[in-house]
């Protein structure tokens, strides 16, 4: 038998006699057989000329759209057109499969926290925010397509989301409003879903004990409906029942998700697909701990030291449902379109402390007197419908061959909150040895709090223009038709109408066969509903501009790839939220000429055939009219992960990494006693580590270490500080078929 291995960038349908059945999805294919009349190789039709016995050839065809490692060699982020990332005129990471499997990242929150140039701001032990460039992040995208757009005064736990599921997340960093519409320019985030990409069943499964008892159980599984495996179907689904490090938490998880990949012609594919999740926190808490104490010292409460009541929960449930067709036609054109359903759901009951108000104060140090607790039953539901249709292909102008897509998108988002709380302020004694518990609250009916609806209508183009050998100009536009509309019951009804052209500008350069240069300017808008603080009006849209060039490499034939950017961001009637404790009443005031500028690098891939690393590197100042802007979040930060597969001993895997970020502060914060005062948070790094051992082709033990130094950090601090996790080990046995 020979084995010969060849690189497929289009799906091979027949060779001879040999009939060489591929997923369109996945271009991976196999075998069979040759005579002389199919013979791929020289080595095959020398041999072939010498005898006339039928010989087996066995072809292997790697995909070129498919992760590799800790890398891909295409993507269509930012786009819609396939390429690889040395030819997208922006900053853009991948984190793949395979890096989410080493480095153990559970949920969304782990992926973007460890992502280049993105930090993430965990306001309480349930609730997380991300932020680019200084920006927030509120722009999710679910295989390539806008779906929601998140208010970070309403929590539907989408930190928690479970990885299992995913292929990769893509981040495009910078205004994304070609392709999202309505959002922040710090970056946007897209998460692509996993597809049954085998003919024949394949699988694994994996269970998981961790620290403060965690148990997590998860099954993967691809099969063939037919005997051909044109239908094919993938199931993942888990489990995870956790404690916390936090006094009297523990967390419940479980998660479902299964697709039907069907090829209907050799042309079409045709995918269904619904993934549930259901969570439930007990005694998660809302806020967290002073910083100070009534007389002025700094506190230093353990990490364990929980603010939650032992009755407070909180719950999340998120059902979507998707349908995707795939279709190439004769002339290399191909149309792709996605439609989702989304339902989402939040319970919680929750109760919360407030220090140095004007009806509250810090604790004193010695008696733990002063902080006293409001309460709030929040439930709400969410309701998304989304489709996204596309054409995209070559054309032919002035004797070259160019790439155009068009499209349009709609997207209708509605939300419906109702709340209750609990009259008068509770005190709970000695805040310092608080053990949570509360007498009995007698809760009122709810009564509706909030209605909103945002629907988006767009229509959108892009070209690739081949100017010359080198040089490729990419240019689009988006127009957007938004309206919005709010009833809340403590402001009544508002709604906003918006139109908006978003242009998208790039050019790419190709200085060799490694390299390539770029620049490029792209925008974004973002309506909004905050009551304008001491007024009756709502604040303007915000329109968000960036300015980026850079350089970008792919060694190895696209395993390996690095890029440099510089950027400038501006954006005008940026939201600064105007906290009011115990009112419904969201205000916020405009800050003006925020500028954000800097730069950002990035390598990743396989540096040898035994070493996978990721390394990322963002630094960049923040300021607005008023001077220096969200200077809670860090200028500078640097990520490092790497794998190394043991060459004396292949049956080891060894890694870990670390990431760092720099010293942040707080400005003009209410102290005891009266004025205000600064308070900072020196730079601090978190380690992890993680071994993998294969004990046969089919089963693996895999233990990981976050925070392998035990740093002690606060992930938030304004009002009130939230610490980091601590230490944590998992050790996660695996098995594939």
């Amino acid at each position: 038998m020979k084995k010969t291995s060849w690189w497929l960038a289009e799906p091979a349908r027949e060779c001879g006699r040999a009939q060489v059945r591929v997923c369109p999805r996945h271009v991976v294919s196999l075998v069979l057989f040759s005579s002389t009349s199919v013979l791929l190789s020289p080595s095959a039709l020398a041999q072939s000329s010498d005898s006339d016995e039928l010989e087996t050839v066995t072809i292997t065809a790697q995909n070129l759209y498919e992760n590799v490692g800790y890398t891909r060699r295409s993507t269509t982020a930012g786009t819609r057109f396939e390429l690889s990332p040395k030819e997208v005129p922006q900053a853009l990471s991948i984190v793949t499969e395979q890096r989410i499997k080493d480095q153990n990242l559970q949920d969304i929150e782990d992926v973007l926290t460890n992502t280049t140039g993105v930090s993430a701001s965990k306001i309480d032990s349930r609730r997380v925010s991300f932020y680019s460039r200084g920006f927030r992040i509120n722009s999710y995208q679910y295989d390539g397509i806008p779906t929601l757009n998140t208010d970070s005064r309403w929590y539907f736990g989408e930190g928690s989301q479970n990885t299992a599921i995913y292929d990769r997340v893509e981040v495009v960093r910078g205004a994304n409003g070609l392709m999202t519409g309505a959002g922040n320019p710090g970056a946007s985030v897209n998460f692509v879903r996993k597809h049954a990409d085998s003919r024949e069943l394949t699988g694994s499964v994996s269970g998981t004990l961790g620290s403060w008892d965690q148990r997590r159980g998860v099954v993967d599984v691809t099969t063939p409906l037919t005997e051909s495996g044109d239908v094919r179907a993938r199931f993942v689904g888990g489990y995870d029942d956790s404690d916390s490090y936090l006094d009297r938490s523990s967390d419940r998880e479980k998660f479902g998700y299964l697709v039907i990949d069907a090829d209907v012609t050799d042309s079409t594919t045709l995918s269904l697909g619904y993934d549930y999740q259901d969570t439930h926190a007990s005694s998660p808490t809302w806020g967290g701990l002073p910083l100070w104490y009534s007389d002025g010292s700094e506190t230093d409460y353990s990490r364990s030291f929980s603010v939650a009541p032992d009755w407070s929960y909180s719950d999340h449930e998120s059902k979507k449902v998707f349908a995707q067709i795939d279709h190439r036609f004769g002339n290399g054109w191909e149309l792709h379109g996605t439609a989702t359903h989304e339902e989402s759901d939040l319970d919680s009951r929750l109760m919360s402390p407030y220090f140095d108000t004007a009806f509250s104060s810090s604790p004193d140090p010695v008696t733990g007197e002063g902080p006293v607790f409001y309460t709030g039953w929040n439930r709400g539901d969410r309701d998304v419908d989304s489709a996204d249709a596309y054409v995209k292909g070559p054309f032919a102008l002035f004797g070259r061959e160019h790439e155009l897509v068009v499209g349009g998108s709609y997207s209708d988002q509605s939300n419906d909150y109702e709340s209750n709380f609990t009259s008068g302020a509770i005190e709970v004694g000695d805040f310092n040895n608080w053990d949570g518990s509360t007498a009995d609250l007698d809760w009122p009916g709810f009564s509706p709090s909030e209605s909103a609806s945002v629907r988006q209508k767009a229509l959108y183009g892009v070209a690739r223009f081949s100017l010359a050998e080198p040089l490729t100009l990419i240019v689009g536009a988006r127009y957007t038709d938004w309206h919005g509309s709010t009833w809340s019951s403590s402001l009544g009804n508002h709604s906003q109408d918006e139109d908006d052209i978003t242009p998208y500008g790039g050019l790419v350069y190709d200085i060799n066969d490694v390299w390539s240069a770029y620049l490029s300017y792209s925008e974004i808008f973002q309506p909004q509903s905050y009551r304008l603080a001491g007024g009756n009006g709502y604040l303007d849209p915000l329109v968000g501009k960036n300015y980026e060039t850079g350089v970008k490499a792919a060694w190895l034939d696209g395993l390996l790839n690095a890029s440099f950017s510089v950027f400038r961001l501006e954006q005008d009637n940026v939201a600064d939220i105007v906290s009011t404790p115990g009112s419904a009443i969201t205000t916020a005031t405009p800050v003006s000429d925020v500028v954000s500028e800097g730069f950002e690098a990035e390598v990743t891939g396989a540096v040898t055939d035994d070493l996978e690393m990721t390394v990322g590197f963002t630094h960049y100042t923040a300021t607005s009219a008023e001077g220096s802007f969200n200077t809670d979040r860090p200028r500078t930060q640097a990520n490092l992960f790497a794998s190394y597969r043991v060459p004396q001993w292949r049956q080891l895997t060894i890694g870990g990494g670390a990431r760092w970020q720099s010293d942040t502060f707080i400005d003009d914060q209410a102290a005891p006693g009266g004025g205000t005062r600064d308070y900072e948070q020196s730079s601090y790094a978190v380690a992890n580590v993680f071994g993998r051992y294969q004990f046969t082709p089919q089963l693996a033990l895999q233990v990981n270490v976050q925070n392998l130094f035990d740093e002690t950090y606060y992930s938030y601090f304004d009002t009130y500080g939230v610490y980091g996790e601590p230490r944590r080990v998992t050790s996660t046995l695996t098995y594939s078929f």
